[in-house]
């Protein structure tokens, strides 16, 4: 590997421009640790600005407008790493428990999340600091497959395997602290032990490693997250050599500027001057989805969505109100086209203009007495704009969903859709009842 043999000779030479002055080294490890707070919360989606990070740390001035949790992590995270640095230069040993004190100095204190069932329905998950997961933290990949890490159940022996084979790794005389450090990032990674956090705690780990054997942190950049996390979706086909050489480069980098300090020049990146341009540049066009003009509405993304969406929704709501066709005497499905009804079918039949869609579908007459006239109806509308397109719930039920651009809605959204249609329909079946 050769950035691995690159880095190596950069620490031979850092190494011998030891000892820093004092000053310098301080000036240092300040960059580092500014650069370290404000990229690492923002890889995680935190909304500070450089600028807003280096205001809060320094001189302990908030940002307006900026919710009040994205100022706890960077004070937090900021804590671990000042608490990490002492760990650099004492003899604290390397444990589980260390790992669990660091998450309890970067996440503060236990709090409360949205999140979502197996089954899509909305609910509060509680995120206790210190403690490894309890419930399973799987995520769900671009492709709509799952990830799965290692369940609540298997993550104390893992962790206590993971720490055994970095005992072990350290006792070898071949040791390289780089690929030591990388392989733990994504052994830790993959466990994924916390409830939240997991992230952040991993590139502290990481940069622990590295300074116990003297080298300085790693940056991993805002900027350059795509690559990051593609390096580790490498790692998860069996390439880990992709994402050592990453952390490999990104080392050589840091060692540069420490290199430098040392030896009294600037210790700025070159592109530092433009910075705070780049990044506010980057936050816009991070705000929300991107309003490009090639996504405009046109004819051909309508039917796509009404193919993978709407078609969709519709059959997944039948499916799951089919026990209750045979109780009646009529149902029905139409499809409204600029208002303009027509029969349902899962093709889109043609038309001119394509403003908005409408998919009702009724239940009527129940075969019971005293229910021959009970209705349910329901209708999902879509309103198409030149550049994003909302979803509404009405009939018996009257609530705008989402306002999206033009990708079709996740299974987790058709999921939340389905389940409130079906449970206004139960709702107003178990009234129904209940009257007679």
């Amino acid at each position: 590997m050769e950035d691995i043999i690159k880095a190596v000779a950069f620490k031979t030479e850092l190494d011998s421009l030891r000892p820093i002055d004092k000053e310098q080294e301080a000036r240092i490890m300040q960059k580092f640790r500014l650069d370290w707070n404000y990229h690492s919360n923002n890889l995680e989606g935190n909304s500070l600005t450089y600028g807003e990070t280096k205001a809060l740390l320094m001189h302990g001035i908030t940002a307006q407008g900026k919710p009040l949790k994205d100022h706890f992590e960077i004070t937090g995270h900021n804590e671990a790493i000042n608490w990490v640095l002492d760990m650099v230069k004492g003899e604290r040993s390397f444990t589980e428990n260390f790992i669990r004190e660091l998450h309890q100095l970067l996440l503060k204190e236990s709090y409360e999340v949205d999140a979502v069932t197996a089954d899509g329905s909305p609910t509060k998950k509680r995120i206790a600091v210190g403690s490894y997961k309890t419930t399973p933290n799987h995520v769900e990949t671009k492709t709509g497959e799952i990830f799965y890490f290692a369940t609540p159940e298997e993550t104390p022996a893992k962790m206590a395997d993971l720490m055994a084979w970095y005992n072990g790794k350290i006792e070898e005389e071949d040791v390289n602290p780089i690929l030591l450090a990388a392989e733990f990032h994504y052994k830790f990674i993959r466990i994924h032990p916390f409830d939240d956090g997991n992230g952040r705690t991993a590139r502290i780990l990481m940069n622990f490693i590295l300074m116990k054997f003297g080298y300085p942190p790693v940056i991993v950049k805002a900027e350059d997250k795509e690559n990051y996390f593609a390096a580790l979706r490498l790692a998860d086909t069996g390439n880990i050599e992709a994402f050592v050489n990453y952390i490999a480069k990104n080392t050589i980098h840091s060692l540069e500027i420490m290199i430098a300090g040392a030896k009294g020049e600037s210790i700025e990146d070159a592109d530092d001057i433009d910075k705070e341009i780049a990044l506010l540049e980057m936050r816009l066009a991070g705000h929300g989805k991107d309003k490009n003009t090639e996504n405009k509405r046109t004819d051909e993304i309508v039917r796509e969505i009404y193919k993978n969406t709407i078609v969709k929704i519709v059959n997944k709501i039948q499916s799951k109100l089919k026990p209750f066709e045979k109780y009646y005497i009529n149902n029905d499905v139409r499809i409204y086209i600029d208002g303009t009804p027509h029969p349902y079918s899962p093709n889109l039949v043609e038309n001119r203009s394509l403003n908005n869609i409408g998919v009702v579908i009724s239940y009527k007459s129940i075969k019971k007495v005293g229910f021959e006239d009970f209705e349910f109806g329901y209708g999902v509308y879509f309103k198409f704009n030149v550049l994003d397109y909302t979803v509404k719930l009405f009939g018996n039920m009257d609530k705008t969903l989402y306002t999206k651009f033009y990708e079709n809605l996740s299974d987790t959204e058709i999921t939340t859709i389905v389940k409130q249609v079906v449970q206004a329909h139960n709702k107003e079946l178990e009234k129904a009842l209940g009257s007679n």
